[in-house]
């Protein structure tokens, strides 16, 4: 299942909420925290890592990198290394992209019933 954009409700997350809403194991939350600089959660006093929104944020970069584009994590790490606000960047782009061709393939199902009709 691939990830789903959260709303934005609280200012910091458990580790189980953010492996759920990239529907992953907390494993590998922790193994990215360890891999990428940019993923620094908080920790309280129990040590429990408290995720912030610019975690999720960057938590979601690397997830379209690694899973959605298949790049190893060394290429990952490079690209985020070398040119993070144009890997930044042109990740926000596809996902508006990608919500416009949703929503004009929303609208067109809808006009194929209304010509069924």
């Amino acid at each position: 299942m691939p990830y789903k954009e959260p709303k934005i409700e609280k200012v910091l997350y458990s580790i189980s909420e953010v492996a759920n809403m990239f529907n992953v194991n907390q494993s590998l939350i922790r193994f990215w925290e360890n891999e990428f600089d940019i993923i620094k959660p908080q920790k309280n006093k129990k040590g429990n890592r408290q995720f912030t929104n610019q975690d999720i944020k960057n938590l979601r970069l690397i997830y379209h990198l690694v899973k959605e584009r298949r790049m190893t994590l060394e290429g990952a790490k490079i690209k985020l290394k070398t040119n993070f606000s144009e890997t930044n960047n042109n990740f926000e782009i596809v996902k508006k992209l990608t919500s416009i061709k949703d929503e004009l393939l929303k609208i067109k199902e809808e006009l194929d019933s209304a010509k069924e009709s």
